[in-house]
């Protein structure tokens, strides 16, 4: 079994694993990364690379799934400026302990 749910060509789930890179970066384990990703695309099934969704890097997908910017706007987190106020970002919480998103044995 993959570790990525949604159905997509090897590229594309190097893609996500870069995702899910970049979420371990804020302090997570690989399995809550994986967890965060299978929870948003995991029922989805994607073109061959590059799909629409490269449109944008890595760095946009992991912060729009592990903060929300307690605004009600859509929950963007203006991560890319220079000195961004992040007074009001809020950690998304991790899919429940029962989801099928968990792929990977927990860490420790």
């Amino acid at each position: 079994m993959s570790e990525f749910l949604m159905e997509a060509d090897e590229e594309m789930l190097e893609f996500f694993s870069e995702i899910a890179d970049v979420l371990q970066t804020f302090g997570i384990s690989r399995a809550e990364a994986v967890a965060r990703v299978n929870r948003a695309w995991g029922h989805r099934k994607f073109g061959p690379y590059p799909d629409l969704m490269c449109h944008e890097d890595p760095e946009y997908w992991a912060h729009g799934l592990y903060y929300d910017n307690g605004k009600d706007d859509g929950g963007l987190v203006p991560y890319w400026e220079e000195n961004p106020d992040r007074s009001t970002w809020q950690i998304v919480p991790p899919p429940p302990d029962d989801s099928p998103a968990w792929t990977l044995p927990r860490e420790p």
